[in-house]
């Protein structure tokens, strides 16, 4: 249930408000926009009379919310969430790139593809530490090996950094990671997303590779009801009949989860088409659709990459993107 409140409400009417519904059990999440504040209830709402709190002077509206995503509802929080990564403005008309070689591979490789990265214009460093792969003798990461390379990328660029985590035992490895990534694989290891939702710290979920949007949104619900709300969808390609690409991207994901939930959404071109001439016009086309960044994977040798190099750019392909995506840009403005 949401109640809007008329602007500048009584204050004393409005603490009695909370508290009453407090003594019903019921959680009151207040969210103060630029023209109104949103009271929104979570808990049993069946045991509230609405016509009672709309009869209030302070309350303009009373609305029932059907959706089963609460904290991730757009009804509850109107305004973007800007999420904010050491500096970093991630949503809310602020676009990022995240880029990166899909696995960390040795010193030289993670500080070379960081430093060309930076120097054309990306915002994040990402790079897989922990691998989840189909094939059991692939290449599964450099492990706690690998986030210690991050960091001296990190040290070196100035690039906030973000990697993969595959189980919740992971957590302390990642202390000092900037942004913890969940992959398709594990967008409903649903006590990972609980053991997130009591960090304070940024959380991209990857939509996985058969999930609707709600039960993406319901993901980042398991994130939020812990107290996390620094959540970053991802829409990175969806598994269809059609085989050659190596995931359908949704494009229509990008509007229609703008509509559902105030979180940001990038998108991930290189997983959605696994081929790297396609990522430049899908990033291109994500942009367009009101994308609040991209994640694009970047190596210095794709051909002799340990993981994904058929989908990666070269630092010189990444720079030209780059360009594009800023051209882009300058022509929505």
């Amino acid at each position: 249930m949401v109640v809007l409140l008329k602007k500048d409400p009584n204050k004393q009417q409005l603490e009695g408000l909370i508290s009453w519904l407090q003594s019903k059990n019921i959680e009151v999440h207040p969210t103060v926009g630029q023209t109104r504040t949103i009271l929104g209830l979570i808990g049993d709402t069946s045991v509230i009379d609405i016509d009672l709190i709309r009869a209030l002077d302070i309350v303009e509206d009373v609305k029932r919310i059907q959706e089963p995503y609460k904290n991730a509802n757009r009804k509850f929080h109107p305004d973007d969430t800007i999420i904010d990564v050491s500096g970093v403005k991630i949503g809310g008309g602020n676009f990022a790139v995240i880029a990166g070689p899909c696995s960390v591979e040795s010193e030289e490789q993670i500080c070379s593809v960081a430093e060309s990265v930076k120097a054309s214009g990306a915002n994040l460093l990402r790079g897989g530490a922990f691998k989840p792969r189909t094939s059991p003798y692939s290449f599964q990461g450099m492990r706690a090996d690998g986030i210690r390379l991050l960091l001296e990328a990190r040290e070196k660029t100035g690039l906030p950094i973000v990697t993969e985590i595959m189980d919740a035992e992971q957590l302390p490895l990642f202390e000092d990671v900037d942004v913890i990534q969940v992959g398709a694989r594990n967008m409903q290891n649903f006590e990972l997303l609980k053991k997130l939702g009591k960090l304070d710290k940024p959380v991209l979920l990857k939509r996985g590779f058969s999930s609707t949007l709600e039960e993406l949104l319901m993901s980042a619900e398991y994130i939020m009801a812990g107290g996390n709300s620094k959540v970053i969808l991802c829409e990175r390609g969806i598994r269809t009949f059609e085989t050659a690409t190596r995931n359908t991207l949704d494009l229509s994901a990008i509007p229609v989860l703008k509509e559902l939930t105030h979180l940001p959404v990038v998108v991930d071109p290189s997983h959605a088409t696994g081929i790297a001439r396609l990522v430049a016009p899908m990033s291109l086309a994500a942009t367009a659709a009101g994308a609040d960044g991209l994640i694009i994977e970047v190596h210095n040798d794709p051909t002799r990459a340990l993981c994904d190099g058929p989908q990666s750019l070269t630092p010189e392909a990444f720079d030209s993107l780059a360009k594009q995506i800023r051209h882009m840009q300058a022509a929505l403005a």
